[in-house]
């Protein structure tokens, strides 16, 4: 708690205030330690931004649980709900620990697990998980068919979550800064947000796929001078006789 208090900049004694409104969800326990991860630090900084803007606890309560439970936190926020529509598409699995052990046969390790419970792919429902997209589900599945580990998956998922976040902050930087400095003209706003959506995931795939033809080109290139480079030398000439 110490810890999580003083990475979010908090003293532990808001901290613990936090924890009675309900404003943070419990920590993962082992026995007699409580462990806090990204998620509460995460959620730490949106009431930290949220009571900056004005918002009173009692209002912050009513939008993390508005989130939590999927209701329309437009209404709560007089905002039209185009604005906050999800842009995401994911479809969440529900898996049993046998479903879960056929799809990653061999890799279901303690440290895999909690990699993945870091990562939120998975969370924990009772007796079964969830894994948080169908998508992303097929995919590690596929990799791993094709024999690459587990754990160097779920590595590459971190960076690849690291590079998404990091394209996301560029969009909404360019909405906050150019389309839409106000949320005074709410039509307008609802009308950017709704236009980006295609064009931003349309330019991620694009560039995408020219940085994938760009580095597969020069791996190939790079394979095939080492092939001419470390062939066979030719024998060398016979002596002519005096």
């Amino acid at each position: 708690m110490a810890d999580l208090a003083r990475e979010a900049g908090i003293t532990v004694r808001t901290l613990r205030f936090y924890r009675e409104r309900k404003l943070l969800p419990p920590p993962r326990r082992e026995g007699r330690i409580a462990w806090y991860d990204e998620h509460h630090l995460a959620r730490l900084r949106t009431i930290a931004a949220l009571l900056e803007r004005g918002h009173t606890l009692g209002g912050i309560a009513e939008l993390l649980t508005a989130f939590e439970t999927g209701r329309d936190v437009g209404e709560l926020l007089g905002l039209p709900s185009p604005l906050l529509t999800p842009w995401s598409e994911e479809t969440p699995v529900r898996l049993t620990p046998e479903e879960l052990a056929d799809h990653f046969s061999g890799e279901v390790t303690p440290e895999n697990l909690t990699a993945s419970l870091a990562l939120g792919y998975l969370a924990v429902d009772g007796d079964e998980f969830v894994h948080i997209s169908r998508r992303l589900l097929d995919a590690s599945t596929n990799l791993i068919a094709q024999g690459i580990p587990l754990a160097a998956v779920l590595e590459a998922g971190g960076r690849v979550r690291a590079h998404a976040d990091a394209l996301a902050d560029l969009f909404t930087t360019l909405i906050r800064s150019h389309l839409v400095p106000t949320l005074r003209d709410l039509p307008r706003a609802t009308e950017a947000v709704e236009s980006l959506r295609p064009l931003a995931k349309g330019v991620v795939e694009a560039e995408l796929s020219m940085a994938m033809d760009r580095r597969i080109r020069a791996e190939l290139e790079s394979l095939l001078g080492g092939d001419r480079n470390t062939g066979p030398k030719p024998a060398p000439h016979p002596e002519r006789p005096e």
